[in-house]
């Protein structure tokens, strides 16, 4: 392994390495590190682990590249974060929250979990749960007075374990199929 890559100092980074919770970080196995996504993930892996998720559709490194420095743009909008493991280079887990600003509750904010994943070699670890509460920490440390999330009716009983209780419905519309090279705007 080589320390300058795992080295969140040496990373050109989407956040603050300390924006994550040190007592988060400090639960995981000494062979796995929590950080920010970094812009050279996409060598690392990035995708691989979403497509344990959905569908991921991989438009090559220059593309995920740009769509990393467009979120990074928003500051303190988006934080995505990995967990690596340090013999291999390789993310093992990863999650995102964005925060949303809002008229409502005195101009508020509200953290909203996206997109949590972990490589099917090292489920069962509890690696989501602490994805989940550095995610949380974030939201809250952010502001945030609440932070929500969707999943599927077989996880809710995984992120009750993580402190969240099942609230109202989610609704979704998805737009049609487009022609891939439709300019986005």
């Amino acid at each position: 392994m080589s320390t300058a890559l795992a080295d969140p100092a040496s990373l050109d980074l989407m956040f603050p390495q300390e924006f994550i919770s040190p007592e988060v970080s400090a639960q995981l196995p000494s062979d796995l590190q929590m950080r920010p996504l970094a812009s050279t993930d996409y060598k690392r892996g990035h995708l691989d682990v979403l497509s344990v998720l959905s569908i991921v559709n991989d438009l090559g490194e220059a593309a995920w590249v740009n769509q990393f420095h467009a979120m990074r743009a928003n500051p303190r909008a988006y934080f995505s974060i990995v967990i690596l493991d340090k013999a291999s280079d390789k993310i093992v887990g990863v999650g995102t929250v964005f925060i949303e600003r809002k008229f409502l509750r005195g101009l508020g904010s509200v953290g909203h979990i996206e997109d949590i994943a972990v490589d099917k070699s090292q489920q069962g670890k509890k690696l989501g749960l602490r994805i989940i509460q550095a995610l949380t920490h974030i939201s809250e440390s952010s502001g945030c007075y609440k932070t929500i999330l969707n999943c599927s009716d077989t996880n809710i009983p995984f992120y009750q374990k993580c402190g969240y209780v099942k609230k109202e419905n989610e609704m979704a519309k998805y737009a049609p199929e487009r022609v891939q090279n439709v300019p986005k705007l």
